[in-house]
């Protein structure tokens, strides 16, 4: 009888819905408004399945309010956003779904403790998500009719307008086209940048329930669908924030404040202080008069702690001309060091001083190790001797702490083979059950990266291996990287006897010696290498499915111009990684100023090295292929 009940009862809530919400869709069918295309329902609904899959109502609740801002407010009728605030619904129980305000102020008002207030004249855009069974036949109709796609297993988004009326009633009405195009490029953005949204560990009264989040800002360039682009404009710049309010400003300086952090102000200058650095590093670089001093002598900004001075009088000279408006940014850029530890590895993650760091583990001027120090920089790159075979490429680490020349087992489902799908080091190290005390991981962190981009962030190359055929990649500037061929070999065995990869390594640092090679490193993948920029030799060479550049430091070289331009005339995707998230900043702004838009957000890179790499002039947590981030993706 309890089971019945409950049957009955979770039946009710389907159909009636419980708990915070308006209750289920109205019934609007999306055929009926006026001039829309069959695609672009599809596209809709594409969209809102990928919103789904993320599972945003896992944390947000309907007290989490986001800024919306896509485009320009010339863009849209009436000149201005059509519902800047949206919240999720369903969280805590009943309808699962999104609504979207026409401000934050309505949100508010509609927004209780436990429930939804039906304030008067209040109107909103709701995406719900329903079971089919209980949709109305016009809608059932439609999803057969244009096979469209479903959310989870057997929902599918009800979108509707919504205004109450005086008395507390509901009134309901179809979506313009303009609306609907509003909520697909929502639906686009925020399925890529919830996940970014940091918990305020101090935030919030401890009696509440609600996480609070740091404040975030972050924005991307979301693809129009082809039947909704108009006059050559196929990318849309969407902004998310939270809360609202939050400001966004972009500059045109290499020090942009548009990385996606929380945002501190800066400290009062009445509590202007000295922290003394404690370093075992043997020298550090005034970030002011890039004067060199002893790491225990050296001072840094007492409010962030980021950047290292020769003295008090550098310091609050610094701060007066340009530190007092980053301080808060390397703020929050250092609160973030805890999140990128990896706590999993049991061997020294820090490498201050590589010589002594290399030392410690036994492997100092030892096969690839050598380029991990400066003591081998007198050698090309490309051209490190060498002495043997895989033992001494790994500098005589034992058996059991790096990864073998052979296939992984037990990896074949239904007699098929397919490529390994990897989410991080844990999986890998398990994978090849190597012992978390092996430091290989700072190594195999660039054939990793490659291999995740592929595998996990290029949709396109993703399908190619699962196809069996073969992926071309091009690599922009590759240095050290070319004495590790030796790790490179690992991206064949994770294949899994499925695909091919062709990498192209391009740049100026490939020895005469070695351009026009090719180094068939496993069966599966090949290297070529080219002496030359890119924007040059690129007319010579097989056309790339992807492009990556690794470590690439976009705003300190002047030859990315070039090779940024033929990037976006080819339209292909491509992705960089750097090391820090001020790197990232700029990078941002140089790929803006390329006019380039950023489709793949800065995230952590799950495969970044594990050791902590250090600047001379500031503590700002810096890790080798620390962030990625992408365009034309």
């Amino acid at each position: 009888m309890d089971v019945h009940l409950k049957n009955l009862f979770d039946r009710f809530q389907e159909q009636f819905g419980s708990g915070p919400g308006l209750g289920p869709g109205s019934g609007a069918c999306l055929m009926k408004v006026d001039g829309i295309a069959s695609n672009f329902i599809k596209s809709l609904f594409k969209a809102s399945a990928a919103l789904y899959r993320t599972e945003p109502w896992r944390r947000l609740r309907p007290g989490h309010f986001f800024g919306v801002r896509v485009g320009k407010d010339s863009d849209w009728s009436g000149k201005k956003q059509p519902f800047p605030c949206a919240q999720f619904i369903g969280g805590d129980g009943g309808d699962v779904g999104v609504y979207m305000f026409r401000s934050e102020n309505d949100a508010k008002k509609m927004t209780g403790s436990r429930e939804t207030i039906r304030a008067p004249n209040v109107e909103l855009l709701r995406i719900t998500y329903e079971v089919e069974s209980l949709m109305f036949p016009s809608n059932r109709k439609m999803i057969k009719s244009l096979s469209l796609e479903a959310s989870g297993t057997d929902r599918f988004p009800v979108i509707d307008v919504a205004r109450c009326t005086s008395s507390g009633e509901l009134r309901f009405r179809n979506p313009t086209l303009e609306e609907l195009k509003f909520a697909y490029a929502f639906m686009r953005a925020i399925s890529l940048v919830h996940p970014l949204l940091q918990v305020d560990k101090e935030g919030g009264p401890n009696w509440s329930r609600l996480i609070c989040f740091d404040p975030f800002i972050e924005t991307v360039d979301v693809q129009w669908p082809p039947e909704m682009a108009r006059g050559g404009h196929e990318l849309v710049a969407v902004t998310i924030s939270h809360p609202p309010g939050q400001a966004y400003e972009e500059k045109t300086s290499s020090t942009a404040t548009s990385t996606p952090t929380k945002y501190a102000e800066p400290p009062d200058e009445a509590n202007f202080m000295d922290i003394r650095v404690n370093s075992n590093s043997s020298s550090r670089q005034c970030a002011m008069c890039e004067k060199e001093v002893s790491g225990d002598q050296s001072l840094c900004c007492g409010r962030c702690r980021a950047v290292v001075y020769c003295g008090s009088l550098c310091q609050k000279q610094h701060w007066k001309e340009s530190h007092k408006s980053l301080c808060g940014l390397y703020k929050a850029m250092m609160e973030r060091e805890e999140e990128l530890i990896m706590k999993i590895f049991m061997f020294p993650c820090s490498a201050d001083q590589p010589c002594k760091w290399l030392e410690s583990l036994g492997i100092h001027q030892k096969g690839m190790w050598r380029r991990k120090c400066s003591c081998y920089s007198h050698c090309p790159f490309g051209l490190l001797p060498v002495k043997g075979g895989l033992w001494d490429s790994w500098g005589g680490l034992d058996d059991e702490e790096y990864p073998r020349d052979s296939p992984f087992h037990n990896h074949i489902r239904d007699g098929i083979s397919s490529p390994i799908l990897l989410s991080g080091w844990s999986e890998y190290y398990n994978l090849r059950s190597l012992p978390l005390s092996s430091p290989v991981a700072d190594i195999l962190s660039h054939p990793l990266t490659v291999y995740y981009i592929l595998t996990a962030l290029s949709i396109s190359s993703k399908n190619l291996l699962l196809k069996g055929k073969e992926v071309i990649l091009h690599y922009l500037g590759p240095e050290g990287e070319m004495d590790w061929m030796p790790a490179f070999a690992e991206i064949s065995h994770l294949l899994n006897g499925l695909g091919n990869i062709q990498i192209v390594m391009v740049g100026p640092e490939v020895p005469p010696s070695l351009s026009g090679t090719t180094s068939g490193i496993s069966s599966r993948v090949r290297v070529n290498l080219v002496r030359g920029v890119y924007q040059e030799e690129a007319t010579y060479l097989p056309s790339p499915h992807v492009i990556v550049a690794l470590n690439c430091a976009l705003d300190k070289y002047a030859n990315w111009g070039g090779a940024l331009d033929l990037i976006k005339a080819m339209g292909v995707p491509a992705f960089f990684t750097e090391q820090s998230e001020i790197l990232c900043a700029n990078a941002k702004q140089v790929l803006r100023g390329a006019g380039l838009h950023i489709t793949h957000p800065v995230t952590p890179n799950p495969f970044r090295s594990p050791v902590k790499n250090h600047d001379s002039s500031s503590n700002l947590p810096c890790y080798s292929n620390g962030f990625v981030l992408g365009v034309n993706t």
